[in-house]
C-alpha cells in the first residue's frame, strides 16, 4: 500500500515514520509512505505557498497552484474517474468529517491514500473541488496544520494492515471494534458474547497485568481464576461500564444484547441513586 503526503514540511514526518509499527511496516514493505514539499513546486525565488484570502480577514490561504502542480506528479487518477476504494485523495482539515476507526478500515483496504495536509486559515477551495474525495478531522480542535493528523491517521491505518502487528486480533480486540459481538461472535450459555474479541462498538475492557497488588491496589479476582466464561462475562461489562461512564453517545449504536441491556440499567440505576 503507498501513501502520498502533500506538505510543507516534509521533515515533519523524520519522528512519526521512524519508530513503532509505521517504521517495521515500511522496513518490511508492507507499505510505502512518500512525502511531497509543496515549495518544491513554486515559481518565485521566495517559494510563496500562501496568500491573503479574498474577501479579506485574518490569517494566510495555501494557494492552489503549487497544490495542483505537485499532484500532477503522482500518476493518480482525475477526481472524475478515480475508483476511491482503491486509490484516494484526502484533505486533512478542522472542518471535515470526524475520523472514525471505521473509516479507518476504509483506508486499509486501499492501495493508495494521498494526503493533503492543510496549513495556516487552510487550502485554496477549488483544490478540494478538483482533487480531493473526502475532507477529515482528528477532532473538535484546531492544529496548526494536517501534519500530526496525517501521522495519526496514517497510524491508525497501518496498524490494520496483514502483517503490521505480531498478532491480528490484538486489531480487533479494542476500542471502537467494528464487528458485532452477538451475530458474528454468537452468545454463551450466560448471554454474552463467547469472544471478548467482538466489542461491537463499545470501548475497551480494562487490562491488567503483573504483579497482581501495586500500592495496595488489587488485580481483580475474576481475571486470576482461570474461568474463562466469567472473564468473558466480566470483561463484557467492563466495557459497557467504561462505555457508559465515558462515551455513552457510543451505545446508541452499538450492537448490545438483552443481558448488556439489563446491566446497563442496573449501572444507571446505581449511579441515580449515589446522586441522590
Amino acid at each position: 500500500m503507498r501513501f502520498d503526503i502533500l506538505t510543507i514540511f516534509p521533515a515533519f514526518f523524520t519522528g512519526p515514520l521512524d519508530h513503532g509499527v509505521l517504521k517495521r511496516a515500511i522496513a518490511t514493505g508492507i507499505v510505502d509512505v512518500r512525502t511531497h514539499d509543496l515549495r518544491a513546486f513554486t515559481h518565485d525565488r521566495h517559494r510563496t505557498v500562501d496568500d491573503r484570502p479574498f474577501g479579506g480577514g485574518e490569517g494566510m490561504v495555501l494557494k492552489p497552484g503549487p497544490i495542483y502542480d505537485c499532484f500532477q506528479t503522482l500518476d493518480i487518477a482525475a477526481k472524475p474517474e478515480r475508483d476511491t476504494t482503491k486509490e484516494t485523495v484526502v484533505l486533512l482539515s478542522a472542518q471535515g468529517q470526524p475520523f472514525t476507526q471505521a473509516i479507518a478500515h476504509e483506508l486499509a483496504a486501499a492501495e493508495r491514500v494521498v494526503f493533503l495536509c492543510g496549513r495556516y486559515e487552510g487550502i485554496d477551495e477549488r483544490i478540494n473541488l478538483l482533487l480531493c474525495d473526502r475532507e477529515l478531522s482528528i477532532g473538535d480542535y484546531i492544529l496548526s496544520g494536517g501534519e500530526l493528523a496525517a501521522a495519526v491517521i496514517l497510524d491508525s491505518v497501518v496498524r490494520l494492515m496483514p502483517g503490521v502487528l505480531g498478532n491480528p486480533d490484538s486489531a480487533r480486540n479494542e476500542s471502537f471494534g467494528t464487528e458485532s459481538a452477538p451475530e458474528k461472535g454468537g452468545l454463551t450459555a450466560d448471554g454474552v458474547p463467547d469472544s471478548t474479541h467482538l466489542s461491537g462498538g463499545l470501548l475497551d475492557y480494562p487490562h491488567y497485568t503483573r504483579p497482581a497488588e501495586f500500592l495496595g491496589l488489587e488485580v481483580p479476582e475474576v481475571l486470576q481464576q482461570g474461568d474463562h466464561s466469567a472473564i468473558r462475562k466480566w470483561r463484557r461489562q467492563m466495557a459497557l461500564a467504561k462505555t457508559y461512564r465515558n462515551r455513552p453517545d457510543l451505545l446508541a449504536k452499538a450492537d448490545l444484547t438483552r443481558k448488556d441491556q439489563e446491566f446497563l440499567s442496573h449501572l444507571q440505576v446505581s449511579d441515580d441513586e449515589t446522586s441522590t
